[in-house]
């Protein structure tokens, strides 16, 4: 793998007019394609194998043209203090509303609340229902912006008037400010890490093309492909954290290999060659990562891995390539690795001083220090992030409702206008799908489920079945007493399914939001540990072979999942609690996205062994280039910890910045990497691990005899790199003592 990288590397320097043109040469292209492909269209949502989708697709079949996904919008309407909605002036107005929103575009049906009783017992409050016939994210913004228009007009005549459901669902905001805030976050690090703007230029420009390349591709392929916006901002997230990050470990490998005195194009071979490696297994693990997201069988979430896994690869590519060209076009602005403390100590010998012997860094002194005390920093560290964890106890599952929207948006007005004048469980409806195709008397089946719907907990309203054209399916609307959200509405769900339907003389099937996000939760929980074993798994494998270790690819991964339960559990203190609500902008709390544990699992995995892979890697090329174990620690740190940490606070610097977001969803996101990722790599890998492998010792690198015949050597270690000579050196000969 090294000697194949630095060919590569060497190649990519030596052609770097060719290098160059070939990447601007794909950013145009896909950017053309981009700004010529049409426009997505409507994103289908689907769970595969629930209860609640076979409803949909049985309602399609059996209602066609009723549009059973197609999204739907609520008008609420109240009157003024000491007034009624009954009054004549009043239903003119909604009467006109009526009218008006019929004539839409996009819609199937427009509701009267005067002849569907959808008007309070006390009479201030009413609603008209929408029907659309396309999902809420194919909306075209002139659906919605008609929508808006016909509430500001029933307003203007004195009514309170608010606007909820799911057709106001607009495409995602993933907070550009905070994007841009992060990126020059990470623009300052890379200044101080590397010493100079050209060469902290490097990392930002090829994440930049890198970004630019999977998003505008993403973009070119969404109407054929149904890919829906949060795509693209995962993809950008993930491809500009990893594509800094890879940049930034060969060009700091390139400015030691320069120190060492070696000329351009051997030092970008030898980066190449030895960072790379590192890069394209890092690389690896965060594929294998998003790609495993197929597993859990939710096509939404299958592209959305598979689309930032597509990014990573980009990432990877243009660091082995383009990094290694832009650092030929540079020469001599970037320079070695400290050079102005070498030019200083030759002035010092030049003068005929005493030269002061050069100070240990940081990585070397902290290294030094959790060597001296293992026990107590692995100690400290793991109680630490167990504390940290502990709110995950408490986690409670949920997708976002307009009810977890912020107190401004009518979105959350009219969920609490109709919680006010009906009820809350008004604002999550079930609707029960009765399958008497093969009954004798549809009719009483029908009524028979609706009469056992009537004799359970929590029910306020069940409206009389509504049967198809052909007589042997039909629907039934059921209000419970509670929120969408709450567990006795998932209680409710569980007694029709099991007790309603298991004496039925007909199929019984519950769907409708509520029901959808109780299924998703749910699917998403059963395929969490089968996930974790197959992402887990696989990149156990695949750290054997770098590390050529059991032990060590163990750590890494029982330091993962410290790491990744205490960043949920920080995200259910925060989003859940209301813990620095404010702080982050946290208007509302409310239960933990559906998808955000598995999500967690798969991007922190992958980004948590980018660190593993970096610092360890250093530290397995000491060891095997003959020193000890304890030596191995420090001499990883000296090299690698600083870039590492740099590589972490610009990763905390990307996904931070979508912190700054209006929906939640990518707010929750941005906080739960971020997080994670300080705990990761500041508490894990710089705590944990150099505790771990010094209280192992020898016994870190045991690998079976037989198994080392098997593994194939891939030499990250650029073992294969070095001359001949200097292969069969004493491994002691001017090796710089470390005291530890």
């Amino acid at each position: 793998m090294a000697t194949f990288l630095y060919k590569l590397g060497r190649l990519a320097f030596r052609r770097r007019h060719f290098v160059a043109l070939m990447w601007v040469a794909l950013l145009t292209l896909a950017g053309v394609g981009a700004f010529s492909a049409p426009a997505a269209g409507s994103t289908s949502f689907s769970i595969p194998g629930t209860e609640a989708q076979k409803a949909f697709d049985l309602l399609e079949q059996r209602f066609p043209g009723a549009s059973a996904d197609g999204a739907t919008g609520r008008m609420v309407f109240k009157a003024p203090e000491g007034e009624k909605m009954t009054d004549a002036a009043n239903k003119a107005t909604v009467a006109k509303t009526v009218k008006e929103l019929g004539d839409g575009s996009e819609v199937v049906s427009v509701t009267d609340p005067f002849t569907t009783n959808a008007v309070s017992k006390d009479g201030t409050v009413a609603y008209l229902s929408v029907k659309y016939d396309a999902p809420a994210v194919g909306l075209k913004d002139a659906t919605r912006d008609a929508l808006e228009t016909a509430g500001d007009d029933a307003r203007a005549t004195g009514l309170t008037v608010d606007v909820g459901g799911d057709a106001l669902q607009a495409e995602p905001d993933a907070g550009a400010v905070g994007e841009a805030i992060g990126l020059a976050i990470a623009a300052v690090v890379l200044v101080i890490t590397l010493g100079s703007m050209i060469a902290a230029g490097l990392p930002l420009l090829t994440a930049i093309i890198g970004v630019g390349i999977g998003v505008s591709t993403i973009t070119a392929l969404a109407k054929a492909l149904d890919l829906g916006s949060t795509t693209n901002t995962l993809a950008a997230m993930i491809g500009l954290a990893v594509g800094i990050d890879y940049a930034l470990f060969i060009v700091s490998r390139y400015r030691a290999e320069l120190a060492q005195g070696r000329d351009r194009e051997e030092a970008v071979g030898r980066a190449t060659g030895t960072a790379g490696s590192a890069v394209v297994f890092a690389g690896l693990t965060v594929v294998i990562a998003l790609a495993g997201l197929s597993v859990v069988n939710v096509p939404m979430l299958t592209k959305m891995g598979l689309a930032a896994a597509g990014t990573v690869v980009i990432a990877v590519l243009i660091a082995l390539t383009m990094i290694p060209a832009l650092l030929g076009y540079a020469g001599r602005k970037v320079r070695p690795a400290g050079e102005k403390r070498e030019k200083s100590t030759a002035k010092a010998v030049s003068s005929e001083r005493p030269v002061k012997p050069v100070k240990p860094n940081l990585g070397t002194r902290w290294a030094s220090f959790v060597i001296r005390r293992p026990a107590a920093v692995l100690l400290l560290g793991v109680v630490g992030l167990g504390a940290v964890a502990l709110p995950v106890s408490q986690l409670e599952l949920g997708l976002p409702d307009d009810g977890s929207q912020p107190t401004s948006t009518t979105q959350r007005r009219a969920y609490d206008l109709l919680s006010e004048g009906f009820g809350p469980g008004f604002n999550g409806p079930l609707m029960i799908v009765v399958d008497a195709k093969n009954s004798a008397d549809p009719k009483a089946a029908a009524g028979a489920v609706a009469d056992g719907i009537k004799g359970l907990k929590d029910v306020v309203t069940v409206t009389p079945a509504t049967f198809n054209k052909a007589g042997d399916t039909a629907t039934i609307t059921v209000v419970p007493d509670s929120k969408p959200s709450s567990a006795q509405t998932e209680a409710l769900v569980h007694a029709i399914r099991d007790d309603v339907a298991s004496k039925a003389e007909a199929d019984v099937l519950v769907t409708g939001t509520t029901a959808l996000n109780i299924d998703f939760s749910q699917k998403l929980s059963d395929a969490l540990i089968p996930y974790l074993a197959l992402v887990v798994g696989l990149a156990f494998l695949l750290l054997i072979v770098v590390f050529r270790s059991i032990l060590v690819p163990l750590k890494a991964a029982l330091g993962f999942l410290l790491s990744v339960l205490a960043a949920l559990g920080a995200v259910v203190a925060v989003f859940q609690w209301g813990w620095l609500g404010g702080v982050l902008g946290v208007e509302e709390t409310g239960p933990i996205m559906s998808m955000m544990p598995i999500f967690m699992v798969g991007v922190v995995f992958g980004l948590a062994m980018d660190y593993e892979v970096f610092l360890v890697t250093r530290m397995r090329e000491a060891y095997v280039h003959g020193e000890s174990p304890s030596q191995a620690i420090v001499t990883g740190f000296k090299h690698s910890a600083r870039v590492v940490a740099a590589a972490a606070v610009i990763m905390m610097a990307v996904f931070g910045g979508f912190i700054s977001s209006g929906e939640s969803m990518i707010k929750m996101i941005g906080f739960g990497l971020a997080i994670a990722v300080l705990f990761d790599a500041f508490v894990v890998r710089m705590a944990i691990v150099p505790a771990v492998l010094a209280l192992l010792g020898h016994r870190a690198w045991w690998l079976p005899k037989w198994l080392d015949r098997a593994l194939p050597n891939v030499d990250v270690e650029g073992e294969g790199l070095r001359p001949q000579g200097e292969k069969d050196a004493d491994p002691d000969e001017d090796r710089e003592l470390v005291r530890v």
